[in-house]
């Protein structure tokens, strides 16, 4: 396909007539000025007009690439000048191409969305016509969801009380400063007044401390946080006591799954099914009092041959068996953060394709786009708690410290609403 390299209006004419009886006028000089406009800017790249043979010349065309370019005028098929080394491709075509280049930007940033990496997001952008993308190009149309971020990240939690609260941390490396580190993306989800899951926050910590948790939970209460009652998470350095400092009377239920792990550490290998299975017969009882006497029995068995992991369990009764103090029905999912390690994974199958984020920004724009869509799912999604579990969950029990001797204690409930 050959461009024409100057403006010609006596070429003009002769394009008229032969574009048909009833040519588009408009379009023909759209799309001969546009050639004539390219040839001339890929001459100056090459150092020398088309066909000029000259000791300035530093490239050579290399034939032309077809290329629809949307106007106001319809369609425009035109030729862009390929050269034999590097590329060319017009930067003002990108410009005026309004519809198409929307296009090509959620092309692209759904496609980093998705975990595809740079260097494929350049090849995808290679397909749709565009030779010259390179990786910092796609970043930068990727930047386009920082608002949308930003405003998840930043609006108010006006859904509450949030009854259950699942917090957890993931590790991903990050360069900064011209080297390789680890940070740590902190997240947060609950159930909100209406019964569905909903991402209540994310940020980037560079350790795990008690400073790093504690400024995170303080900020989901500065935008509305309330109403906790139990915060179910594993056992992060810190985390406890910034629970205890940022959400005052709710309580922690230590993660039975990650507990169980560090449990088996204390025992030989070849007894860790029959402790694990000894364990897990503790959460299969039908209620609370069997829970309790189960935990003491196995607690018991566990002394005779085992004495270290036993106390270690002993120790850990009150913040394992903290979900007994719920109903039976929403035992399964506020008695581990497995609910939580699912979302995880989601995020990781995008973080592993990335490996090493250029920067925090970077991180935060993309596990950020993929938890907005995710609370997005869950808005559409049946409840993930039912609202009278949620009202029975709330109901505290208060034991009156004035009552009268050798009479019952005097009972009360009190609904936890804010």
């Amino acid at each position: 396909m050959a461009a024409p390299h100057s403006v010609d209006p006596a070429q003009l004419v002769e394009e008229f007539a032969s574009a048909g009886v009833s040519p588009d006028l408009l379009q023909t000089m759209i799309a001969t000025t546009a050639n004539a406009l390219m040839s001339s800017q890929a001459d100056q790249q090459c150092g020398a007009g088309y066909g000029e043979r000259s000791s300035e010349r530093t490239n050579q065309r290399n034939g032309y690439r077809a290329r629809e370019w949307d106007t106001r005028a319809g369609t425009i098929e035109l030729a862009v000048p390929k050269l034999r080394q590097g590329s060319y491709f017009p930067d003002w075509l990108l410009t005026h191409r309004r519809r198409a280049e929307q296009a090509l930007v959620t092309v692209v940033a759904t496609a980093y969305l998705l975990g595809v990496s740079t260097r494929r997001v350049e090849k995808l952008a290679e397909q749709l016509g565009v030779k010259s993308l390179s990786r910092s190009q796609v970043s930068e149309m990727a930047t386009h969801l920082d608002g949308q971020v930003a405003a998840f990240r930043e609006r108010p939690l006006d859904q509450g009380p949030y009854t259950f609260v699942w917090v957890d941390a993931l590790t991903v490396k990050v360069r900064e400063d011209g080297r390789v580190v680890n940070v740590h993306a902190l997240l947060a989800t609950g159930v909100n007044a209406d019964g569905h899951r909903e991402i209540l926050g994310l940020d980037v910590a560079s350790s795990e401390d008690g400073a790093g948790w504690l400024a995170f939970l303080r900020g989901l209460v500065a935008r509305g946080l309330s109403g906790v009652q139990l915060v179910i998470s594993d056992a992060h350095p810190g985390l406890v006591a910034a629970i205890a400092s940022a959400l005052p009377g709710a309580a922690w239920q230590r993660c039975r799954t990650h507990y169980l792990r560090n449990l088996l550490s204390r025992v030989p290998k070849s007894a860790q099914p029959h402790v694990a299975t000894q364990v897990r017969t503790i959460f299969d009882q039908p209620d609370a009092d069997a829970v309790t006497a189960q935990y003491g029995r196995v607690v018991d068995t566990l002394t005779a041959r085992w004495p270290d992991a036993a106390e270690h369990l002993d120790n850990a009764r009150d913040e394992l068996l903290a979900f007994t103090a719920y109903p039976r029905e929403v035992w399964r999912q506020i008695w581990s953060n497995n609910p939580q390690e699912r979302l995880n994974k989601e995020i990781r199958r995008r973080t592993d394709v990335v490996g090493i984020f250029p920067g925090r920004d970077s991180l935060i724009r993309l596990v950020g786009a993929v938890l907005a869509e995710q609370s997005d799912e869950w808005t559409e999604n049946r409840r993930y708690m039912g609202l009278d579990l949620l009202a029975r969950s709330r109901i505290r029990i208060v034991t009156t410290e004035a009552a009268p001797t050798g009479s019952e204690a005097l009972m009360t409930t009190e609904a936890i609403t804010a």
